[in-house]
């Protein structure tokens, strides 16, 4: 073990220079830029990037700029394309975190943020929830603000009944046994949902509409309702990078060294299900964001945690938010579900982790 908890290189490993972290960074930064720009920039009503660039700029404190821009182009990137775009980025980035973190929690390139059923609580919650309510008369009315509370309540409700049937393993238990626990409970949810379906037939159309995935927002609202939970996620996650670092060289040496396992992996796996918690919430079920991002960082820019997860967070944003503009503009007018366009790139992309998680994590 070097200084710092980091584990040692082992043979024919590539000693990366400090210098590289920066670079990486500052390409990170230049990818959310570049897809705030881009996704502002194209959509129905095609408006010339430079001129969205500085209107953008306007919105900081003390910047008057020219952008050309008419009233109307203005308020389309201010009210209705930016708060989409920055959801993206927030949801992206939550996603691709959760997943660096569940992926070195679980010493397991193939975790993602769905492994512990969130996406079958929180598919279990929102089908009750829309059918309970068109049986109630109140149908699609209710769903700007009962949809995103039941995914939270039925995301976070799946994570404790895993946490709950993994703790029936003992102090022993593994962290292959929280992996087992989230496949059963998800098994049991997946269940349910379906026979909330077949009684409620009328009803499958817009529960399949949430669970493919969407980002359309009207307004700000999502945006406020994901940003804290973001910001609580993003810093305990960074803030214990470190500790996935000697976690991965076992329980018996991280605790040699101080560090005490079953408590730092249950603080970094509850704090990245609350984030992917307030990310289903509001965007629907998105899925691969997880696996992509955080095995490509790894892949091009090293191992160590401390350069996967904020690397991860920003490249996650990214992808997702330029994910959404393929999404719709693809089939413009009409708009692909982005659950789908993300499923398009990761069901390769989880054949290519298959293939090279064994030379990747040896």
């Amino acid at each position: 073990m070097t200084r710092g908890g980091r584990p040692p290189a082992g043979p024919g490993a590539t000693v990366r220079p400090a210098g590289l972290r920066t670079r990486w960074l500052l390409a990170g930064i230049a990818a959310v830029l570049v897809a705030l720009v881009a996704g502002v920039s194209l959509g129905p009503v095609s408006l010339p990037p430079g001129s969205v660039a500085a209107e953008l700029l306007n919105l900081l404190p003390g910047v008057h700029l020219d952008s050309g821009l008419t009233e109307r182009e203005i308020a389309i990137v201010t009210e209705l394309r930016l708060p989409r775009v920055v959801l993206g980025l927030l949801v992206g980035g939550l996603l691709a975190l959760a997943g660096g973190c569940y992926q070195g929690v679980f010493r397991n390139p193939l975790a993602d943020p769905y492994l512990l059923g969130v996406a079958a609580g929180a598919g279990l919650a929102v089908t009750a929830a829309i059918t309970l309510g068109a049986g109630a008369g109140g149908a699609i009315t209710g769903m700007p603000v009962t949809i995103p509370l039941a995914a939270f309540v039925g995301s976070l409700g799946a994570v404790a009944m895993t946490y709950g049937l993994g703790a029936a393993g003992g102090r022993d238990r593994s962290p292959a046994t929280l992996i087992l626990a989230g496949v059963a409970v998800s098994a049991f949810l997946a269940a349910g949902q379906t026979y909330l379906l077949q009684r409620h037939s009328d009803s499958i159309q817009q529960v399949y509409s949430w669970l493919l995935g969407r980002l359309a927002t009207a307004g700000w609202h999502d945006v406020r309702l994901v940003l804290p939970y973001f910001v609580l996620t993003a810093v305990v996650v960074l803030l214990h990078r470190r500790e996935l670092d000697v976690l991965s060289v076992g329980d018996d040496e991280a605790t040699s060294l101080g560090l005490h396992p079953q408590r730092s992996r249950y603080l970094l796996i509850a704090a990245a299900s609350l984030g992917t918690a307030a990310a289903v919430s509001a965007s629907g079920l998105i899925g691969f964001v997880g696996i992509i991002v955080p095995h490509t960082v790894r892949l091009l820019a090293g191992s160590s945690h401390r350069v996967i997860l904020p690397l991860s967070m920003l490249f996650g944003g990214a992808f997702l938010a330029l994910t959404d503009v393929v999404a719709r503009t693809a089939a413009a007018p009409a708009e692909i579900p982005i659950g789908v366009v993300t499923a398009l790139l990761g069901g390769p992309f989880f054949v290519l982790v298959l293939r090279t998680s064994r030379r990747v994590f040896s």
